[in-house]
């Protein structure tokens, strides 16, 4: 007899459409707490970013101490990175991730009692800072890892990298408006607080998850030997090198353009912390329309195209947004800013994750960590350096215009490397034997 009370069996409702086919990951039980718990989470999180963003700018009115408060939240991942990928492919992902969960958990709540204290200094800022970097650098590949452990069905991948993008997403455009109101009214400390017990949330959805024991190989290497391992096995394959590469420079010249959100919403626009709340919430609702646009496609094919053609509308929003001074005119743009960035970084991730092997996944998704978020911190001490010395709307130009030529040249190198992805489709039952394009 069929239990009511549970979603139907994706096995007889074949073929899945509309609502069903959009959210067709959310019928693996451990996907939806996992996503249940992000969104509380990543709510007070996207809080967070914002309000330490306006403490700092607050505190000192430097953008080159915006940059480097960014650099430290994100830089450690680029040393930590490559060791987290190896501790993914090879250790238990599920209990790791508890405890970065745990370990962000604490970082907040220190920033929320020494912003209540009333004595919060940059210097503090900047050592929990350092701390959330190391924290993430692990975090981070390890939960891109882990989202296949948590599928019923290994064609749901794509569908869920989308849907936990448009969770990313959904949140950036609640948590800056909460948080823009509660700056001016209450201060920074209760966005600090709130995101505390966000953690909560998610970590109780990992705790209730029902997972299948998962055989790690055992691995006779050294973690030196099986990070060589890795960045070779990315190197040699052409497609998977140019996704990484596209990531990284767009991450380094272009990304960066948050650090200067403060700056642009107060001394551009000539606006408050309501005014960046708005401007956030733009990126946020162009990411979420690109990851329901993504999750909505029936699969891997064609995502090769979309990734020059995403960060070259990221990179011409770019150049508008850096001579706009108009509040309305910057809202549009940010929305196709947001738009261009989630496409090309959620089609990156879903292309890197079915051409990877199951045995590199985590060393895979160790070297996206290291050229997405492990680049921008680099970026956002060039781009608060530059903005100090040729103005924000110069800096941002020329980080566009950069974008733009990278995205022609993958563009121009897209034929080639369909060539080599084709035998990996064919080989996971992507494309039928005898296919002749992608």
């Amino acid at each position: 007899m069929q239990n009511h009370n549970q979603p139907p069996s994706p096995e007889t409702e074949a073929p899945l459409t509309g609502l069903r086919h959009l959210f067709r990951a959310l019928y693996s039980r451990n996907f939806r707490l996992f996503i249940s718990g992000q969104l509380v989470s990543l709510i007070g999180t996207w809080m967070q970013q914002m309000a330490m963003s306006w403490l700092v700018y607050r505190l000192t009115h430097s953008a080159l101490l915006l940059g480097m408060v960014a650099f430290l939240s994100q830089g450690p991942g680029f040393v930590i990175a490559p060791f987290a990928g190896i501790m993914a492919d090879r250790f238990n992902r599920h209990k790791i991730l508890i405890l970065t969960q745990a370990l962000s958990m604490a970082q907040a709540l220190a920033l929320a009692y020494l912003s209540f204290s009333g004595h919060i200094q940059v210097w503090q800022v900047l050592y929990l800072s350092v701390f959330m970097g190391i924290v993430t650098g692990v975090d981070i590949p390890v939960r891109q890892a882990f989202v296949v452990d948590m599928l019923d069905k290994p064609e749901y991948l794509s569908n869920a990298v989308s849907l936990n993008s448009s969770v990313f997403n959904g949140t950036r455009l609640i948590g800056p408006a909460i948080a823009g109101i509660a700056i001016a009214s209450v201060g920074e400390g209760w966005c600090f607080l709130l995101n505390g017990l966000s953690y909560i949330a998610v970590i109780l959805a990992l705790l209730s998850m029902r997972l299948k024991p998962h055989y790690r190989a055992e691995h006779q290497n050294g973690y030196l030997a099986s990070i060589r391992k890795g960045f070779a096995y990315a190197y040699r394959f052409p497609p998977m090198r140019a996704i990484l590469l596209l990531i990284a420079l767009v991450s380094l010249v272009g990304l960066p353009y948050s650090v200067l959100m403060p700056v642009f919403a107060r001394d551009v626009l000539h606006g408050d912390a309501q005014t960046l709340g708005y401007l956030m919430g733009a990126v946020g609702t162009g990411a979420l329309t690109g990851a329901v646009y993504l999750a909505a496609r029936p699969s891997v094919l064609g995502l090769g195209r979309l990734i020059p053609i995403a960060a070259g509308v990221f990179g011409s929003a770019l150049i508008c947004f850096s001579f706009s001074r108009s509040l309305w005119l910057s809202l549009v743009l940010l929305f196709f800013l947001g738009l261009g960035m989630m496409v090309q970084l959620a089609s990156s991730n879903i292309m890197l994750q079915t051409l990877a092997d199951d045995a590199m996944r985590g060393r895979v998704m160790s070297l996206y960590t290291m050229a997405f978020l492990g680049m921008t911190p680099f970026g956002s001490l060039l781009v608060g350096s530059c903005a100090n010395h040729i103005g924000v709307g110069h800096t941002l130009l020329l980080g566009g215009a950069i974008c733009i030529v990278g995205a022609g040249v993958f563009a121009v190198r897209l034929p080639g490397m369909r060539q080599a992805i084709r035998p990996v489709y064919v080989q996971k039952g992507i494309l039928p034997e005898g296919a002749t394009r992608r």
